[in-house]
Formats: C-alpha cells, structure tokens, sequence
C-alpha cells in the first residue's frame, strides 16, 4: 500500500491530472478565438471519436478469445440498429452464453 501513496506516485498523477487539464483548455482557448473552424479541422475533429473508440475496442477484439469476438461482433451489429443500452445488453448476454452456456 505504500508504494501507492508514495511521493513519486503523488507527482505522477497530480502532473498527469495537469497535462490533461492544460491539453483540455489549450484546446478551447485556440478553438475560442477563431471566428471560424476550417472544413479540414472540423472534418478531423469529426473523426477523434471513431478513432477513440478504435484503439479501445480493437486491441480487445484481437487479443480475446472467440467468445469475445463473437459478442463484439453481435454488439457492433445490434449497434447498427438499436441505441446503446441493448448494444451493452447483446454483448454482454453473448459473452455470458459464450462463457458459460444457458443453464436451467
């Protein structure tokens, strides 16, 4: 427990916590003073969150076994048509028929 609460762990994320806030504001500072967003920024800024999504879901995707790449495929295609509360409830029930089978 102590190497939790030690200093150098204090440091590390009272920094981290103003690295993120510093890149938060600075964000909206420069994007606050332009009177207008280019086509090509907001295109890219468009794009941040299906990136995001990639490079949390993908390493996911490849590093599971079938089970889990069988609820992320079940999820991403309830996703195409449904909203995301039964997009979680398809992934989660495939992943627990994977797993566990339906007993009863």
């Amino acid at each position: 427990m102590t190497e939790i609460l030690s200093p150098y762990m204090t440091a590390v994320i009272l920094l981290s916590a103003l690295a993120t806030y510093l890149t938060r504001i600075g964000g909206h500072l420069v994007i606050s003073r332009m009177k207008t967003i280019p086509p090509r920024l907001e295109a890219a800024l468009n794009a941040v969150p299906a990136a995001v999504l990639t490079t949390l879901v993908a390493p996911a995707f490849f590093a599971g076994g079938w089970d889990v790449k069988v609820a992320m495929t079940a999820a991403f295609l309830v996703g195409l048509r449904f909203s995301a509360i039964p997009l979680l409830v398809a992934g989660w029930v495939t992943v627990m028929i994977m797993r566990y089978g339906i007993t009863g």
